[in-house]
């Protein structure tokens, strides 16, 4: 196993200097980013998708997938939203070289919003820095109220969670208080919005969270000598 070691901080650090590039890239078009992530069936794409619907009229948005079929892109693209398929090839996580080979593939500088969707895992895309100004991390009810407990590398990792599906709440027995109690002993103070992609509960308090990090981003890239 020790053996390994090297190995993987290689990889790690090659991974961190590509990531450090898509943000310079990310800055000089002034294109905010969001890395989703979420297990298979949390609900990335209906979170993503509904998120799209609420801001494609003020905001210009973008969306790369990483996925190995275009299946959940398809929505976005009737929608007239500009997309990408990141081909995975069946690997378990995006990293930040297949972001930044992807990039050529959207105008970032007609984007406000780049939205990208990580694989469905709550282990391996952790572990990897894509570059982006904030990880968004997908919970939802039906999965159980252990998973900060099971992956504290995912939730100490992100900058927002949101527990989807809560109008299934009543069927499952998902302690909300004990799953925070995990969340907050990993990430102290981490923006936390219950929602529900069928009702749209909690979207508008998910929304204005985006919209006030969406102008605070703007506000300081107009700044002079931002």
């Amino acid at each position: 196993m020790t053996q390994n070691i090297p190995v993987v901080k290689k990889i790690l650090n090659e991974n961190d200097l590509l990531a450090q590039q898509i943000r310079q890239r990310l800055e000089a078009t002034d294109t905010f980013a969001l890395n989703f992530m979420a297990s298979p069936g949390g609900g990335k794409t209906s979170v993503i998708t509904r998120t799209v619907q609420a801001l494609r009229d003020e905001v210009r948005l973008g969306v790369m997938d990483g996925d190995i079929v275009e299946l959940d892109l398809r929505e976005l693209a009737q929608m007239g939203i500009p997309v990408s398929l990141i081909n995975t090839g069946g690997q378990c996580h995006l990293d930040a070289n297949m972001v930044f080979s992807a990039l050529p593939s959207l105008e970032l500088e007609a984007l406000d919003l780049l939205i990208i969707e990580n694989v469905g895992n709550l282990i391996c895309p952790a572990a990897f820095d894509l570059g982006v100004h904030a990880n968004v991390v997908i919970a939802s009810v039906p999965e159980g109220d252990d998973k900060p407990y099971k992956y504290p590398a995912m939730f100490k990792g992100a900058d927002v969670l949101l527990l989807n599906k809560m109008d299934l709440a009543d069927y499952f027995d998902f302690r909300v208080d004990y799953f925070r109690r995990g969340v907050e002993a990993l990430n102290p103070g981490l923006a936390f919005f219950p929602i529900s992609c069928r009702s749209g509960e909690g979207f508008d308090a998910w929304l204005a969270w985006l919209r006030e990090k969406l102008a605070t981003h703007q506000a300081q890239r107009s700044e002079p000598n931002s």
